[in-house]
Order: C-alpha cells, then structure tokens, then sequence
C-alpha cells in the first residue's frame, strides 16, 4: 500500500473517531433527565460487547459443543457474581475439557 493513501485512510479514521466522541458533548449541554434515554445509554456498553464476544465464542474452538459448554459455565459463574478471572478460567477449563472428547 502507498504511504500516501495509508496516512489520508489515517487521517478519515482518526477525524471519524474524534467526532463520534466529540459531538454527544458539544450537542448536548444539560444532564439528560428521560428515564428512557438514561437507561438506554447505560446499558449500550454492554450490548456493544456482548454483540462483538457472543459470535467470537463460537468460532474460538473447533468444536461447537465446547463453545457451548464454556459459554454455559461462564454465564452461570457470572451470575454467582464470581470475579471476571474466575469466570474466565472456569470456561476455559470447561472448554478444554469438552474438547478433550471431541
């Protein structure tokens, strides 16, 4: 690729990211009082990760079955309120298990 078209890409990407962040700020002055719009934007973190991790799970292993067994195993950790590290290595545990009888 040409340095050139590298650095203007660059650039549109950078001006897009900066104006995404920037604009909620400048358009909107006083705190947001709708229940609404409150609720909707603090729930949009989790939507968005869950939407990118949840498809990423499932081609992570080269079974589907252990896909499944450790996104159950981490769903139920997670709902005990056990600590993200914990989680984590209970699903992965479970999943190297599952695939140990692929």
């Amino acid at each position: 690729m040409n340095n050139n078209i590298f650095f203007i890409y660059l650039l549109i990407l950078a001006g897009s990211t900066y104006l995404i962040r920037v604009i909620p700020f400048v358009a909107i002055k006083e705190k947001i009082n709708n229940r609404f719009i409150r609720s909707f934007l603090y729930y949009i973190p989790y939507a968005v990760l869950t939407t990118m991790t949840i498809p990423a799970v499932f081609y992570a292993t080269n079974w589907w079955v252990g896909a499944v067994t450790g996104l159950i195993v981490a769903i139920i950790f997670a709902l005990k309120g056990k600590g993200l590290t914990t989680v984590a290595v209970a699903a992965c545990t479970a999943v190297f298990i599952a695939e140990l009888f692929h």
